[in-house]
């Protein structure tokens, strides 16, 4: 391990982020009352042109008049590519309150992105002496965003959280598929007669556990499309949290149970965690640096395995 050591990621549940459009006040209360954990009141890609000022007022009304609980609550904002975005920025700060606690920007393609809205949302609460600190979110939806991903989640001391838009970072990307998430027909390997279907999202969620790991942010996978295929949802998010996911995005209310249920390790992966860590604690009595658990050698990096799970159980059960 390198002297410089991984800052720790924020403490706070994040196994599932429920989205929905501002211009939908009817879903608000709803999401309030969900089991998600983050609350993302959508301005981008779920709002059409012409309603992306109501849109943005129902949002600002919404954040201040419903009762969010202690769910971490989010505003997707425009892409700076658009003619909306800054005015997002300024209204949601200057007029949405204090009980919003985070800002998503999205398809960050650099990080002169973030520069440029973390110089405008620093202005804005020095000027209206805003008593609470806006996080960020990033998406990395895009090539660019990608090759970048590093300095990206080196950006800003604000940015607590990066998520994969995996549809537009499709697009971007050229892959012939129009498909959000999960296994594409036509990526696969022939062993005779049999396909074996490989997973054409690895490579960016790879990198980007590794870039939030390594500058301490989290982890969070995007989008799942279609929302009536539960075994598929689960197939993506079971490999999202082996890779070192915390989360995944529900498009649809059906989405949270089963983001909860993959994204909370079972009561058997903590017994078992704690009994790897008990085992290292008589090892240790014993003058060892290692041991024998169930016929398999557990050390110290065991233990930094095993605590993973232990501490995000008890995280989870604490918030």
């Amino acid at each position: 391990m390198s002297f410089r050591l991984q800052p720790t990621p924020p403490a706070r549940p994040n196994r599932c982020q429920l989205f929905g459009p501002g211009s939908n006040t009817k879903l608000f209360a709803k999401m309030a009352a969900s089991d998600a954990d983050v609350i993302n009141l959508d301005l981008e890609d779920s709002v059409a042109p012409a309603d992306k000022d109501q849109a943005r007022a129902n949002v600002i009304d919404a954040i201040g008049s419903i009762d969010w609980g202690r769910k971490h609550l989010s505003a997707r904002i425009n892409s700076l590519d658009t003619p909306f975005w800054y005015r997002d920025v300024v209204d949601l700060l200057e007029q949405a309150g204090d009980r919003l606690d985070q800002i998503m920007i999205p398809k960050v393609g650099n990080a002169a992105d973030i520069y440029a809205v973390d110089a405008l949302v620093t202005a804005i609460e020095a000027a209206k002496g805003r008593a609470k600190r806006i996080a960020f979110e990033v998406i990395i939806e895009s090539a660019a965003g990608l090759v970048n991903v590093n300095e990206i989640a080196a950006s800003s001391p604000r940015l607590q959280a990066m998520s994969l838009g995996a549809a537009d970072y499709a697009a971007s990307m050229g892959m012939q598929t129009t498909g959000i998430g999960g296994t594409q027909d036509d990526y696969y390997m022939l062993q005779g007669e049999a396909r074996h279907y490989s997973d054409p999202w690895h490579w960016c969620q790879t990198a980007i556990v590794a870039a939030c790991r390594t500058h301490g942010l989290l982890p969070v996978d995007g989008p799942f499309g279609d929302f009536s295929d539960d075994e598929g949802y689960r197939a993506q998010a079971r490999r999202s949290a082996t890779l070192g996911m915390v989360g995944k995005w529900a498009i649809h209310p059906r989405q949270i149970a089963l983001a909860n249920e993959v994204f909370t390790p079972s009561n058997a992966k903590v017994a078992e965690a704690q009994a790897i860590l008990d085992a290292m604690t008589a090892a240790k009595a014993r003058g060892e640096g290692a041991t024998v658990y169930k016929g398999r050698l557990v050390d110290i990096a065991s233990i930094k395995q095993a605590e993973v799970i232990v501490n995000q159980s008890r995280m989870i059960a604490a918030g």
